[in-house]
């Protein structure tokens, strides 16, 4: 829920109050007087057009100074970090089934031992795998269903 209109001294106190009671807080400022309360907000987000002491305080920076970018960004963020554990998920699998393979766990029981030339294109293959499914991050667009959301309430 957003919250605004507060005194430049208000500001980091109600930031620390809100902290205090249970919530995880973003603030989003431009100026020298958002600077106390950009530092100590669970995240914060500096209009790229504010204070330089502005932009050292917050955790990142527009580079617009479009509001509807921070929901974009927030959601970016939970993107990136869905795709990270994706691939470490992939990459973990991948490798604790293949690494014993290749040790040769198979073959006392099967008499199946994979080849060192394909264990090691194996495990090239699971890096580019790993790189290539970070690229799709490069398709990313805006949350269109999000961004109307904000706009009609």
């Amino acid at each position: 829920r957003g919250r605004g209109g507060f005194p430049p001294a208000g500001k980091a106190d109600k930031v620390r109050s809100l902290q205090a009671s249970g919530h995880r807080v973003a603030m989003v400022g431009d100026g020298i007087n958002d600077s106390p309360a950009l530092a100590s907000a669970d995240l914060g987000i500096a209009i790229g057009a504010g204070t330089d002491i502005a932009l050292e305080a917050a955790d990142f920076v527009l580079m617009k100074n479009d509001l509807e970018d921070v929901l974009t960004a927030i959601d970016l963020s939970r993107t990136t970090f869905k795709r990270i554990k994706m691939n470490y998920m992939w990459a973990m699998g991948y490798n604790v089934l293949g690494i014993p393979i290749a040790a040769g766990i198979l073959y006392p029981s099967f008499q199946f031992q994979l080849p060192p030339w394909v264990a090691g294109g194996a495990m090239a293959f699971s890096s580019v795998s790993v790189v290539s499914s970070s690229l799709l991050l490069k398709s990313y667009q805006k949350p269109l269903s999000l961004l109307h959301t904000v706009v009609t309430q």
